[in-house]
């Protein structure tokens, strides 16, 4: 007899207090909030462990960051880590969490990257709010799986030259306009919807897309962005269904060609997201359900070998006082991935239905999310990326000859065969010849 499916929804708030520093200390600190940011996700109970999904609204976790956050919830769950996925949704005037990289820039009077006593309450008020949730499951019959396309939002950053490097580096927030005139480039245009319904009635939606999430940043005004902004008014909307979104591969991917910084185009993108929002829950197509799987898979990246990212390398740089703040910040991060070495990163997938969620660490290039999705033409398959992000960018082999900002702060070395072979077998799928 198969077991019953159970799902629970939680919410917590992870809003740092005025003063604490934003996406790693290297831009202006919080000195207001323009919208809270929030810890969201589900449990699911039924066949085995339960498996916990939570996107959080901050920048990055990574190394013990990322592994504090899963084991508190798994705690809370009664499951193991490594049936709990923890991603951030990656919006910049947010906090950036590596206790490590923190105590390393304490050691030198370095400037602050996080605040060690707000983040253990940040990590025990999530996990107070997943004990909460499971006081109150909701059983769940069915899934729904639905997509839409999402008009001028997403474009790829790097744009090459006839010589095969980068020409332009597309930011979020792009002014120059010859640069915004170059085509979209290689994108996944589709945000993707995995919704959980008990008979027809709907319990929460997961939302995937692969774009890094900011309009501006850097004023510090601490905000979800446009990506938390769209999820926010969307969870108000008529069916008032519990709302996650998760960002994808979008290393490489910006809104670039869309935005100029104009502070009024926060509202503008947010509004473009959230029609794709609306538009793939009206394409949703519901199947009953029975039970579900999560497999995992570990993967051990290699150091990069440049003498600027070695332990003296970068060594030199966090204990130079003249250096700037994000000079020493990247070095203690940079540090903290190399006392983290030869412990393995974790990736995971969730089987459900005909649809299969992959999760994935680090700032990964969109091509792996379209590689997932043509391993398994079968399925329907969604991407959650900025996982645990020790590694910092995942860049494809070819983009460390073509240059460009990416590849010059990814800490761990060429890795495109060994993540994609990881991505494939995850997926239980065989990449086309």
């Amino acid at each position: 007899m198969m077991a019953k499916l159970h799902l629970a929804t939680f919410r917590c708030d992870v809003t740092p207090p005025l003063g604490h520093p934003l996406c790693g200390g290297w831009i202006e600190p919080a000195r207001g909030v323009d919208d809270p940011l929030w810890a969201v996700g589900v449990v699911l109970l039924g066949p085995a462990a339960p498996v916990v999904l939570c996107a959080v609204d901050w920048t990055g976790l990574r190394n013990e960051a990322h592994l504090a956050w899963r084991k508190a919830l798994a705690k809370a769950a009664h499951t193991t880590p490594e049936r709990v996925s923890v991603h951030c949704v990656h919006p910049h005037n947010t906090p950036f969490a590596d206790t490590r990289a923190q105590q390393l820039l304490a050691e030198v009077n370095g400037p602050p990257l996080l605040d060690l006593a707000f983040f253990d309450r940040a990590v025990a008020n999530c996990a107070d709010a997943v004990r909460t949730a499971l006081a109150r499951t909701q059983s769940f019959t069915h899934i729904g799986i639905g997509q839409a396309k999402v008009e001028q939002v997403a474009s790829n950053r790097r744009v090459l030259g006839p010589d095969g490097k980068i020409r332009f580096t597309r930011t979020s927030a792009t002014r120059d306009p010859v640069a915004r005139a170059e085509p979209e480039g290689l994108i996944d245009p589709y945000l993707k919807i995995l919704a959980f319904f008990d008979g027809e009635k709907p319990l929460a939606a997961l939302n995937y897309y692969a774009t890094h999430p900011m309009s501006y940043y850097g004023d510090g005004r601490v905000s979800s962005d446009f990506a938390g902004l769209a999820r926010e008014a969307r969870a108000a909307e008529g069916e008032r269904v519990f709302q996650c979104y998760f960002t994808g591969c979008a290393g490489n991917i910006t809104a670039g060609k869309y935005n100029d910084g104009n502070k009024a185009n926060r509202v503008v993108l947010r509004d473009r997201l959230l029609a794709g929002m609306r538009a793939a829950w009206k394409n949703l197509t519901r199947q009953p359900v029975d039970t579900w799987n999560w497999r995992t898979a570990r993967l051990a990246f290699s150091p990069r070998r440049e003498a600027n990212f070695t332990k003296e390398g970068s060594r030199k740089i966090l204990e130079n006082p003249k250096a700037s703040k994000a000079q020493r910040g990247n070095a203690a991060l940079q540090l903290a991935w190399l006392e983290r070495i030869g412990q393995p990163v974790e990736l995971g997938c969730l089987e459900i239905g005909t649809a299969s969620v992959l999760h994935l660490p680090g700032e990964a290039f969109i091509e792996y999310q379209l590689l997932a999705q043509q391993a398994r033409k079968d399925r329907f398959v969604c991407v959650a990326a900025y996982g645990d992000g020790g590694m910092g960018y995942i860049p494809t082999d070819r983009a460390f000859l073509e240059g460009g900002y990416e590849p010059t702060v990814a800490l761990a070395a060429p890795c495109e065969k060994l993540f994609s072979r990881a991505i494939i077998e995850l997926l239980g799928g065989k990449k086309d010849s």
